[in-house]
Formats: structure tokens, C-alpha cells, sequence
């Protein structure tokens, strides 16, 4: 795999397919740059799509102390690499720290999609987000990566038997082998995962917001937060994929992200 050299030494190995502008997919938790490539495909036909597995995952390196910032400069070496300006499509954590490079890099990045950036600034979502964050720290740091796995899954509001599903699959040793990255999302999303609505005034791509009109009924907070994003981010379109939850169907996705990332601008 190719990869790009961050500020502060790490590789970060992506993959890149199709021609067209540059578009780099930002995953979320527990999943490398393979999650990604399906999309990829589909986007290939326009885009050159770039796939990469984010710092501590896959064939990408890491350097301690984590900062969000660091994955902001793993962001902008990807860029870079691509000419200097391109396209970003972030999902869950992954549009949170997407979010966070288009807060940073101004118009190295011309246009941004988002699909549910897991914010929620309800009192008791604050509540809820503290107890988690203190919780993972205390299993990571005591090497439990099944249990940080097992926190992070019910946190998402993933149900018991999904998750008894996952445990006997083959994908429980790959996420289990990238639980302590779950540190790096939660500190990607913010000490009270608040919308950052002040810092988002400032964004000057084009900016699509979306969420799933199913997760309202498993994590409503998620249509409520793509509104607050839409009304804190200038110009910022919101689009609600009916049907669909956070696991959203890349063949859903891709036609939206085509049009989206196809206009003139």
C-alpha cells in the first residue's frame, strides 16, 4: 500500500482508486481504510477516491501522545498528496474528525459531506458521554480491549444479540485489535461531544449534512445534532436518507455523495 508521511513521522497507507477530484473517505470507530473501498468503487467512475486507514489501525503507524490535531495533519498529508485540494466524506467519529479538518485547513478542502457525527448536547447525552469516556480510560488502560469493545458497542446503542452475533464472527478479533484507537475517536468527538457549533461557523467548504431516518428510532439525538450542525455551518444543505440507519448502505450513499461532490460550485 502507498502511504503518505504525517507531521509528526507516522505513515498513513491508503489506497486509491478511479479518476476524477480527489475525494477522501474518513471512517469512523474500529474499522480500517477497507471499509471504505466499496464505496470507493462505486465513487470510482467520477472521483479518485482515496481509502486509508487512519493512525494506529491497518498498515498505518503511530506516534504517542494521541491528539485529535495529529489526525487533522494525517488529513492534510493525504491532501497533499492529492494536489493540494480535495473532497471529504466523514461518517460517525469520522465525520466529527472530518468536521475538525475542515474547522483547520480552510480551502485546502472544497466541499464536505457528513453522515451522523455522533454530537449530542442534551444534558443527559453530556452525562452519558462523561461516564463513557471515564469508564474507557480506566479499561484501556488496564489492557482490557474486549471490554473497551464491549463498552463501545453499547454506547452506540448496538442490542445484546448483535453484539453476541459479532463476538463469534471473524470481524470481533479485528475490531478487538483496534479498541485502544477508541480513545482517538472520543477525543476526536470532545471532551462533552457538544456540537462545536462556534468553531463550525467558521467552515468555508460547501458543507451536506445527513443522517438516517431510521436511527431516529434507535439514536434520535442524531437527527436533532444534523439540524444544529446545518444551522451553525454557513450554506450547509441537510438531507435525511429514509431508511436508513447508522450503518448506512453505501448503495444509498453513493448516488447522494455523487451529486453532492458533482456540482459546479
Amino acid at each position: 500500500m502507498p502511504a503518505v508521511i504525517s507531521k509528526d513521522g507516522t505513515k498513513i497507507a491508503y489506497d486509491k482508486v478511479g479518476k476524477g477530484p480527489a475525494v477522501i473517505v474518513v471512517e469512523g470507530a474500529l474499522v480500517s481504510g477497507e471499509a471504505s473501498k466499496p464505496l470507493a468503487r462505486l465513487l470510482a467512475a467520477d472521483f479518485t477516491v482515496y481509502s486509508y486507514d487512519r493512525r494506529g489501525r491497518g498498515d498505518s503507524t503511530d506516534m504517542k501522545p494521541y491528539t485529535a490535531e495529529k489526525e487533522v495533519e494525517d488529513i492534510e498529508a493525504l491532501i497533499d498528496a492529492a494536489g493540494g485540494t480535495a473532497y471529504l466524506y466523514g461518517i460517525s467519529s469520522g465525520a466529527a474528525l472530518a468536521l475538525e479538518a475542515a474547522m483547520s485547513l480552510g480551502d485546502k478542502i472544497k466541499k464536505l459531506a457528513l453522515y451522523e457525527a455522533p454530537y449530542d448536547s442534551s444534558e443527559a447525552g453530556i452525562k452519558a458521554w462523561r461516564e463513557f469516556k471515564t469508564k474507557l480510560a480506566e479499561l484501556l488502560a488496564a489492557g482490557d480491549r474486549n471490554g473497551a469493545l464491549l463498552l463501545q458497542l453499547k454506547m452506540a446503542g448496538a442490542p445484546d444479540e448483535a453484539i453476541e452475533s459479532m463476538r463469534r464472527g471473524p470481524e470481533w478479533k479485528s475490531m478487538e485489535a483496534i479498541a485502544h484507537t477508541l480513545a482517538y475517536d472520543a477525543a476526536v468527538v470532545g471532551e462533552d461531544r457538544v456540537v462545536p457549533s462556534e468553531r463550525a461557523a467558521g467552515v468555508t467548504a460547501r458543507v451536506l449534512v445527513m443522517d438516517g431516518g431510521a436511527s431516529k428510532e434507535v439514536i434520535p439525538f442524531m437527527h436533532v445534532t444534523a439540524e444544529q450542525l446545518t444551522k451553525a455551518i454557513p450554506g450547509a444543505q441537510h438531507r435525511t436518507l429514509e431508511g436508513q440507519g447508522h450503518d448506512v448502505d453505501d448503495e444509498v450513499l453513493a448516488p447522494v455523495l455523487r451529486e453532492f461532490f458533482g456540482k459546479e460550485s
